[in-house]
């Protein structure tokens, strides 16, 4: 690589020019030329936007994610109008049911007309619940439609037989966000669980709970019970430790106190063996089944039935949802828009129907196209990065290139859309929501016993995100986030690959991160590393950990290192493979310097602006415990003060905050 100037070093004039220049792919407005890239490379390449952008009132967190959700909510709220002014539409055509069913959440008189009504039907199933014996059924019957209960079960791909599914049993049950919340005793939990207990009590008076402050109360001592069994989500992501196959004697000797073969008996499975996540909590849970009376039971279930199922209920089930979990919990003053929560409903009830009419709006060809080729540019990067680290020896290094060509692909949308097999009525927007979910759990159940469908999809089209599965072995980008700022068809290359490249080299770099790195190439946890490689990437990977734990995000929260650490890897190892590709891309030529900014520097730009936002600390505080994943400002000057390529770029000198020095800078590719 060529070296470059720094951008301290240029003209004034650069801004003015640059922002008339096509195909920069930022905006250098967003810049703060105040800021040195080697004291916050944050603050500068995203400071200018800061200061210009307010956090809307409706959002807890607002930056480049919400932008594009924004832009796609605006072609989506375009279907929908088009769709209201057609009549006669064929039903069971995806435009049949996105129309009726955007309707029937948009019929606000409609839903406060009928009041509680439409839970009813579903809180009468609760009255069969009157001794011990009957838990397993009802619980059944209600995980039957898509309702919660203590513990979750699906059936997926066997991690360690990645070509047959398997039926899987998950910790669960929590109406707050972590078990952390329910487990320590400062000031600030003890208030959330008080507030917590309020608006249990809140939701279930216009339920019509008599006894909703006692019901409050047992809820949140049954839920504390469940929380003390929970595992940690830092322990929730070993994959060897969640994996314990049992037969269902085998999970009847361990939780012998729930009837696990009523259970399946009145869910229609035929279950043999399943993998049971946490047998711990499952162990507990068999004792909790017994312990607590029936009349609890009933009165916890009726809670997440009420919670589950409040935006089809009136306003003020609306209304008081949001006030705890968004108000007081995220800081949010304001809700989104009715329109915009009922697109979520319809995203998350018929994501393919909605999916095939954005996509013709959103994603023309040619941009799947050119997404591919930047795909197959950063595997050929990653590929040359593997042969190159000197601390994996060579028959490790074999079978990681054979994982990394064996990655499967999907860009945009899937090549055969999904087809929904339940009624979407216009007046109805309480029993939409129940029978997508009930819909959606039919045809998880009817996976047992299957072959593995490599074509299906993990995410709806308009999505704004992107995903690695470890079992499939496959990395995937709808079309949803291949939108600017992550991807431009006509923007400089070299914001493209610091930007959706990142993302693309990011989930690339999850298949070998501590977790995906357990995973072979055809998806099945097993062992592939020679002992010593294990051991050189730890202590690499130990380094990221220590990196990150010393990062303190709010006034006396620290990141934690090891809950994130998977993330982490991959931003680090993804923005460096990324890199490479861009120079790949190059074929040997000097990057072209567009405005004043050389190629190598518009990288690291485009690659931090993607990761720009404000939130607020109650939100911040909420993702510190709950979410995998950094802050955006700790995704950027984490990463990039670990990169030699970012210093020549921008020269970066030993001493500034920015560069690392090297006895404790994490190399791994």
């Amino acid at each position: 690589m060529r070296t470059s100037r720094s951008l301290l070093l240029l003209p004034a004039l650069c801004l003015s020019l640059a922002a008339q220049t096509p195909g920069l792919g930022f905006d250098p407005a967003n810049l703060d030329r105040s800021v040195k890239p080697g004291d916050d490379f944050y603050a500068y390449a995203v400071g200018g936007w800061l200061k210009r952008t307010t956090l809307p009132a409706d959002k807890s967190r607002y930056g480049a994610f919400e932008e594009v959700e924004e832009r796609n909510s605006a072609v989506l709220q375009g279907i929908f109008d088009e769709l209201a002014q057609r009549k006669g539409l064929k039903r069971g055509t995806p435009e049949q049911q996105v129309a009726d069913f955007f309707a029937s959440g948009m019929d606000e008189a409609l839903l406060e007309k009928l009041g509680a009504a439409p839970l009813q039907a579903d809180l009468k199933r609760l009255e069969a619940l009157t001794d011990a014996k009957a838990l397993a059924p009802v619980l059944a019957d209600l995980n039957d439609l898509g309702l919660p209960g203590p513990f979750s079960f699906y059936v997926g791909q066997d991690a360690k037989a990645s070509t047959r599914h398997l039926a899987y049993l998950g910790q669960s049950g929590l109406g707050l966000p972590d078990r952390d919340y329910y487990l320590k005793d400062d000031a600030r939990s003890q208030a959330i669980r008080a507030k917590y207990q309020e608006h249990v009590a809140d939701m279930l008076r216009l339920a019509g709970d008599t006894k909703a402050p006692e019901s409050a109360k047992a809820i949140l001592a049954l839920e504390t019970k469940l929380a003390q069994l929970s595992w940690s989500r830092t322990e929730l992501r070993d994959p060897q430790k969640r994996y314990n196959l049992k037969t269902l004697v085998q999970l009847g000797e361990l939780a012998p106190g729930f009837d696990w073969e009523g259970y399946f008996k009145a869910r229609k499975l035929e279950v043999k063996e399943l993998c049971v996540s946490q047998p711990s909590f499952f162990e507990g849970f068999g004792k909790l089944a017994v312990e607590t009376s029936p009349a609890t039971w009933g009165t916890y279930l009726r809670w997440h039935l009420v919670r589950s199922r409040a935006a089809a209920l009136p306003k003020a089930f609306g209304e008081a949802s949001f006030a705890f979990y968004g108000t007081f919990l995220n800081g949010t003053p304001q809700q989104e828009p009715r329109w915009k929560r009922v697109k979520n409903a319809v995203d998350m009830g018929i994501g393919h129907s909605l999916g095939q009419l954005y996509v013709k709006k959103a994603f023309p060809p040619e941009a799947k196209a050119k997404i591919r080729e930047l795909v197959e540019n950063v595997r050929a990067a990653f590929k040359t990065r593997i042969e190159a680290v000197p601390w994996m020896q060579p028959e490790t290094k074999v079978k990681a290139i054979q994982k990394l060509q064996a990655f499967g692909v999907k860009v945009g949308y899937p090549d055969v859309w999904k087809t929904y097999g339940f009624d979407i009525k216009r007046d109805d927007f309480y029993g939409n929501l129940g029978r997508a979910a009930a819909w959606r759990v039919a045809e998880n159940k009817a996976k047992l016993g299957q072959p593995i469908d490599r074509a299906e999809w993990g995410m709806t089209p308009p999505t704004v995100n992107a995903y690695y599965s470890p079992t499939m072995n496959e990395i995937v980008f709808p079309a949803g986030i291949l939108q600017p700022p992550f991807f431009d068809a006509k923007a400089d290359d070299a914001v493209n690959y610091g930007a959706i490249g990142w993302v693309i080299a990011h989930e690339m770099t999850h298949g070998f991160d501590d977790s995906g790195s357990q995973f072979d190439h055809e998806g099945n946890l097993k062992s592939w590393w020679t002992d010593a490689d294990r051991k050189a990437y730890a202590a690499r990977t130990d380094l990221i950990v220590k990196q990150f734990d010393a990062y303190e995000a709010l006034k006396g929260e620290f990141i934690n290192g090891r809950m994130t650490l998977g993330e982490n890897i991959s931003d680090l190892g993804g923005l460096k493979v990324a890199f490479a590709a861009y120079q790949r891309s190059l074929k040997g030529k000097p990057s072209p310097v567009i405005a004043g900014f050389p190629g190598e520097q518009r990288f690291f730009v485009g690659s931090a602006q993607v990761w720009r936002n404000h939130i607020r600390d109650a939100a911040l505080s909420v993702r510190l415990k709950t979410d995998v994943h950094s802050p955006g400002k700790h995704r950027v000057i984490g990463p990039l003060s670990n990169l030699p390529e970012f210093h020549q770029a921008f020269g970066v000198k030993e001493g500034e905050p920015m560069f690392r020095a090297e006895a404790v800078r994490p190399v791994i590719w």
